[in-house]
C-alpha cells in the first residue's frame, strides 16, 4: 500500500473513531462521511455521510477549542437533544490526531462552528468557511441589540460589511485569590474596585519569605491579560499591518503598570529567578499555592475545579488603571457560525436562536456561564447553581467591558512573542529592546504566515 493510499485509510479510521465517540456521547448513531465535495488524499471519495437517520436531519457541530463531548452535552448538547427531537446533532471534537484540516479534507460537512474571539476569524478564513448571515439573522427575529455592545462591535469589525456569528458565551478575567495565605499574613482581602497601584501594594504585603517556603503576592496570566488589554491596544496596526508592540506607546504603560509594579519589591524576582525566569502562573496559585493573587480567565473554575476546590479561594473583579475608573479587561466571547458547508440553513438558525434566548441564557448564567444577553435579570443570577457556592461571581460584571479593538487574523500567533516580554520586562528593564526584537518576531511569524 503507497503511503498517501495509508494516509487515506487511515484518517477515515481515526475519522469514524470520533464520530462513534461522538455518538455513543450524545445518544446518537454516528456516521461518517463525505458531502459531495471532497475526497480524501490519493483520490479515495470519503465515506458518505447519513443525513437523514430515523428521519431525522442531521447538523455536525465543531469547535476548534479541543473541548469534551461531555463539556458540549453538559453546556449544550442536551438542551439541544431535547428542544429539537426532530434533529441529530452531532458534536465532532478537535483530537490530536482530526483537527479541523483533517475533517475538510475528509469532506466532513460543518453545519455550526463556534470558536472565541482569538480565533474565530483565523479557523474560518483559512478554510474559506466564512458565512455572511446578515439576512438569516433578520429572517430569523435575532436581535443583535440585545447582547452586550462590545461583543457586537468586534464581530461587525471582524466580518466588515457582513456578520459571520452570534455570540452565544462570554468570558472576561477576574483576579483570584487564596484567602488562606491573607490569613496567614494578616493582610485583608481584596476588594472590587480596587486600582492596579492598590493591588500591587497588596502584592507587597504578601510577597515574603518564611522558612524555606518563599511567597509572591500578584501576577496574571500574560497570554490572556495582554489580548484582553484594559487600553483597547491592537496587536496588528490595521494600517500598516505590523506589530504595534514597539510602535504604541501605550503597550510600556500596560506592561510597566500590571507586570513590573506588581513584581517591584523584594524577593519577587528571586522567585522567578528560582522559577526559570517566568511570571507565577497556574501551578504556583492552584498546586504549591505560593500565589496569593491570580488574574485569570473568569470560565477557569471550570477548567480546573479539582484543584479549585481543594483551595480556600474567592474572586473580586481585575484592578483597573486609575486614569480609566470602572473600565476593565475586554469581554472574550465566543460565537457560533453557520458555514459555506451548512446545508440546512435554517435548522441551523433555528438552534442558535434557541442557544441565544432568554430560557438557556438564564440556565448557562445560572451555572457560571457568562451569559451575552445585556440583561440585568440574567445577569444577577449568574453563579446561583454553580458547584461554588458562597464566591463573588458578581466580580465579572462588576466592572465595564473595555473597547474590543481591531482584531488581526494573526493576533493568535503572535500572543507567544508578546507573553515572551513580560517576564523580560520584569527581570531587565530594557523595555525599548525588548519590545523591539519581540516585534521583529512578531512581523516575521506574520509574514511566514502570508499577508491578511
Amino acid at each position: 500500500m503507497n503511503s498517501r493510499k495509508f494516509y487515506s485509510v487511515m484518517l477515515t479510521l481515526c475519522l469514524s473513531l470520533v464520530w462513534i465517540l461522538s455518538a455513543c456521547s450524545s445518544g446518537g448513531t454516528g456516521s461518517a462521511g463525505n458531502t459531495g465535495g471532497g475526497e480524501e488524499p490519493g483520490g479515495a471519495a470519503a465515506t458518505p455521510v447519513v443525513d437523514n437517520k430515523d428521519g431525522k436531519d442531521t447538523l455536525y457541530v465543531y469547535s476548534n477549542s479541543g473541548d469534551s463531548v461531555e463539556s458540549w452535552n453538559e453546556r449544550f448538547g442536551d438542551l439541544l437533544k431535547e428542544k429539537f427531537p426532530d434533529y441529530t446533532i452531532e458534536y465532532i471534537p478537535k483530537t490530536n490526531e482530526v483537527g479541523l484540516k483533517e475533517l475538510i479534507t475528509a469532506g466532513q460537512r460543518i453545519d455550526i462552528y463556534w470558536e472565541s474571539i482569538g480565533g474565530f476569524s483565523t479557523y474560518l478564513t483559512d478554510f474559506d468557511l466564512q458565512y455572511d448571515m446578515t439576512e438569516l439573522i433578520e429572517q430569523h427575529e435575532i436581535d443583535m441589540n440585545q447582547f452586550e455592545p462590545t461583543i457586537v462591535d468586534a464581530i461587525k469589525q471582524i466580518s466588515g460589511d457582513q456578520i459571520w456569528g452570534v455570540p452565544v458565551f462570554n468570558n472576561t478575567m477576574v483576579l483570584y485569590y487564596n484567602k488562606d495565605l491573607f490569613d496567614k499574613f494578616g493582610v485583608d482581602y481584596p476588594v472590587d474596585g480596587m486600582t492596579w497601584d492598590e493591588a500591587a501594594e497588596l502584592s507587597k504585603k504578601l510577597t515574603r519569605t518564611e522558612g524555606d517556603k518563599s511567597y509572591v503576592g500578584l501576577s496574571s496570566s500574560e497570554t490572556h491579560l495582554l489580548l484582553m488589554n484594559h487600553l483597547s491596544i491592537p496587536y496588528v496596526d490595521p494600517e500598516t499591518k505590523k506589530s504595534t508592540l514597539d510602535q504604541d506607546e501605550r503597550w510600556k504603560n500596560f506592561y510597566e503598570t500590571v507586570f513590573v509594579k506588581p513584581a517591584d519589591v523584594p524577593g519577587y524576582r528571586e522567585y522567578m529567578q528560582a522559577h526559570e525566569n517566568k511570571l507565577p502562573y497556574r501551578k504556583e496559585f492552584l498546586e504549591a499555592q505560593e500565589l496569593a493573587m491570580f488574574g485569570w480567565l473568569s470560565s477557569i473554575t471550570s477548567v480546573f475545579p479539582d484543584e479549585f476546590s481543594k483551595m480556600n479561594w474567592d474572586m473580586v473583579a481585575m484592578p483597573t488603571f486609575a486614569d480609566a475608573p470602572g473600565i476593565g479587561t475586554q469581554a472574550y466571547p465566543t460565537y457560533f457560525s453557520l458555514t459555506k458547508m451548512t446545508e440546512n440553513k435554517d435548522a441551523a438558525m433555528e438552534v442558535i436562536k434557541y442557544l441565544v434566548s432568554e430560557e438557556v441564557q438564564t440556565k448557562l448564567s445560572r451555572n457560571g456561564i457568562m451569559p451575552v444577553l445585556n440583561n440585568d435579570s440574567i445577569i444577577e443570577q449568574y453563579g446561583a447553581d454553580s458547584v461554588y457556592q458562597g464566591k463573588n461571581y458578581g466580580a465579572a460584571f462588576f466592572n465595564e467591558f473595555a473597547e474590543i479593538p481591531y482584531k488581526s487574523d494573526h493576533d493568535r500567533t503572535i500572543n507567544t512573542p508578546y507573553a515572551k516580554a513580560a517576564p523580560r520586562v520584569v527581570l531587565e528593564g530594557d523595555f525599548n529592546t525588548i519590545f523591539r526584537e519581540y516585534a521583529e518576531e512578531s512581523n516575521q511569524k506574520m509574514t511566514d504566515a502570508g499577508a491578511e
